[in-house]
């Protein structure tokens, strides 16, 4: 593990900092939203944003794309999208030497992939992108490519319509670094937004950092130091999720099916490592892990009926286990 100096865990800050000041020029609240987001790329990890439509959901991508001087690209994933139209295909070019397949790169091919409602394409399609959110690559007619770096996806989905849409499987949700609700604005917020979006928008965001800088401040992240205690108190956390432990919480025990898998594990310790950055603190506190447990987990854990007939949603249970884990 390569040693961290004060002034890089300082710069590290300042760089959040300026990001989420440049976001907030575009962006009306969702402070949390925000962060989380920024945590999740930091530590190199794709995002689901779930939220009703009109959330600004694209918006938020679109302005993180801007700030970080990333490749953005849009898909909107519908019924009829097929694989091809992500990753790409081969097609046939011609010229006097005659005819051949060339490769054309889909819309995957970029830095950061909004993938808008996500849940309306088939099965088909969205295990196309696990290959691309998993490994960084694409493989189309046998030939293995690599996706640019650094590479993010950020997935989008909505909770209500449910008409038409094909659920993700768990392989495909557990792929997911965070899963983060976005809430409804308060009536101020909501003033704002419309202040801004009924006029005409001349407000204009900076770069602040840029691809090859991303990846060295991830490499920053990594190498944060985590204490024993604290990296053993995410674990039992984590097995406090599952139902069939001798360790699980009365919680896990009464309402879920299943617990987090060991990519929540990860996610909680590299999650807390990148908070405790953006904090300016040179390791990692039992706090840090409580802060990134939601989004890190509430895609990872699947409640039982009970939980239903008691109106327990996943971030409840969350909130139990996390109050029944000593640190």
């Amino acid at each position: 593990m390569n040693s961290i100096t004060s002034e890089e865990i300082r710069d590290f800050s300042k760089t959040v900092e300026k990001i989420e000041g440049e976001i907030g020029k575009k962006i009306i609240g969702q402070k949390k939203v925000i962060r989380e987001v920024l945590i999740a790329i930091f530590s190199g990890g794709n995002v689901l944003l779930e939220g009703v439509p009109g959330l600004g959901k694209t918006r938020l991508v679109r302005t993180i794309g801007e700030v970080m001087d990333l490749k953005f690209r849009r898909i909107q994933f519908t019924p009829d999208l097929m694989p091809a139209d992500i990753t790409g295909t081969n097609i046939v070019m011609k010229d006097e030497r005659g005819s051949r397949f060339e490769f054309q790169p889909g819309p995957l091919f970029s830095n950061i992939v909004l993938a808008d409602e996500i849940n309306r394409a088939t099965p088909k399609t969205q295990s196309a992108l696990l290959e691309a959110m998993g490994e960084g690559t694409v493989t189309v007619g046998g030939v293995t490519r690599k996706l640019p770096s650094p590479y993010f996806v950020l997935a989008t989905q909505n909770p209500l319509e449910q008409e038409g849409t094909y659920p993700l499987p768990e392989a495909q949700m557990d792929r997911f670094f965070f899963k983060i609700e976005v809430d409804y604005p308060s009536l101020d917020e909501l003033h704002r937004i419309i202040d801004i979006t009924t006029v005409e928008d001349t407000s204009k965001t900076e770069k602040i950092v840029e691809g090859d800088e991303i990846l060295k401040l991830q490499k920053v992240a990594m190498n944060i130091p985590i204490a024993k205690a604290v990296q053993d108190y995410a674990l039992r956390l984590i097995l406090g999720t599952h139902p069939e432990n001798p360790n699980a919480s009365e919680a896990a025990v009464k309402y879920l099916r299943y617990g987090s898998s060991p990519r929540g594990a990860q996610t909680l310790i590299q999650a807390a490592k990148v908070r405790a950055l953006i904090e300016g603190r040179y390791n990692v506190a039992f706090s840090d892990i409580r802060e990134v447990a939601h989004p890190a987990l509430r895609h990872r854990l699947f409640l039982n009926f009970e939980a239903m007939a008691d109106d327990i949603n996943v971030d409840n249970v969350i909130d139990e286990i996390i109050g029944s884990i000593e640190e």
